[in-house]
């Protein structure tokens, strides 16, 4: 499948996708300088979040609305909070994905409701993310599927049968390209939790390409992603964790994005293709295998023993696998120390 003209599966590298999420800290000026920090690490695509705190929750500051857990990066404020200050202004959004076109990246962003497609339809993205806790809205997915263009979806909490609706309602709808990214929505998120393995059993199960949303710190499990089958990988991206974010925590500065972009490739570069053999490159190596070779100076009739035919290194001789045979039988020629066996000698 393709987003925008870049090919996206098992034949090309892993497609990159930069997640600027709220690490600008309202600042549009920092929000480009992500954008610009992002391509020169060497990111496919950008990614925003388009929502407004009152299309994502409600303006309460208790009770379900109220984040208490103390294991939250966010506990102690409202939901309402949260998103107001993790919100990319929607005045933004056309000069940010300017700014990534200009750099050769990919653009797009993850709705969080109907109006927030409208929106970006309305500045043409070439495809659409749906996040993990959207995975089970029905409408945004209908609505998203119903623009034809390739949507990228986290599976995070979903079932099996949930996914298997989510996906209906895709095809149903007039989406015929799309993306199932493994994700575990917890933030950060433990690597003992990834659970890969998934990967290639997503494939098989609904046949399309998957990839990783990964919110581990590190770049390890995007990586061994890539090793299962992965084809997409996202990641969050900051400029300086010192300097807070929203989800600063569990996202990937400028140097550690980078590794991550050459690691992956390395890692598709590695998977390559079910071959036994000499590589091209191994071809000169053959010559350090072991071999059959004269281990003292021998007469004409002299019997060959483990003393006088040995297996060393280098592999000019006869293969090792014929010394039982050669044992015990004479040579017709007289041959010096370090002459590779060869049946003409026997």
């Amino acid at each position: 499948m393709k987003i925008a003209d870049r090919t996206i599966g098992a034949h090309s590298k892993p497609f990159i996708i930069a997640e600027l999420s709220g690490n600008h800290g309202q600042s549009l000026g920092k929000a480009l300088s992500m954008i610009d920090a992002a391509a020169a690490a060497g990111a496919d695509a950008i990614k925003l979040q388009t929502y407004r705190p009152d299309t994502i929750t409600l303006n309460v500051q208790e009770g379900d609305f109220y984040i208490d857990n103390p294991e939250s990066l966010w506990h102690g404020h409202s939901l309402y909070e949260l998103y107001e200050r993790a919100m990319t202004p929607w005045e933004w959004h056309e000069p940010l994905f300017n700014r990534a076109k200009q750099l050769g990246l990919i653009a797009f962003s993850s709705p969080f409701d109907l109006t927030a497609v409208d929106y970006l339809e309305s500045l043409n993205v070439p495809c659409y993310k749906i996040a993990s806790f959207e995975n089970t809205d029905h409408g945004l997915i209908a609505a998203v599927a119903k623009t034809g263009k390739p949507v990228i979806l986290s599976t995070g909490m979903a079932t099996q049968a949930e996914l298997a609706e989510a996906i209906e309602v895709l095809c149903t709808n007039g989406c015929e390209n799309f993306v199932l990214l493994k994700c575990t929505s917890q933030y950060p998120a433990r690597p003992k939790d990834a659970n890969l393995a998934t990967i290639p059993h997503l494939k098989q199960l609904f046949n399309c390409e998957v990839g990783l949303s990964d919110h581990t710190t590190g770049i390890g499990v995007a990586v061994a992603a890539v090793a299962l089958g992965a084809t997409v990988i996202e990641k969050h991206f900051v400029l300086d964790r010192t300097e807070g974010g929203v989800d600063a925590e569990f996202s990937m500065e400028p140097a550690e994005f980078k590794s991550l972009v050459d690691e992956c490739a390395r890692a598709y570069d590695a998977v390559g293709k079910i071959h036994y053999g000499c590589t091209e490159q191994e071809v000169a190596s053959r010559v350090h295998r072991r071999s059959l070779y004269i281990a003292e100076d021998m007469q004409a009739g002299d019997v060959l023993t483990t003393k006088n035919l040995r297996s060393v290194r280098p592999g000019a001789g006869l293969p090792t696998k014929h010394l039982e045979v050669l044992l015990g039988r004479r040579i017709k020629q007289s041959a010096k120390k370090g002459t590779p066996m060869s049946w003409d000698l026997v």
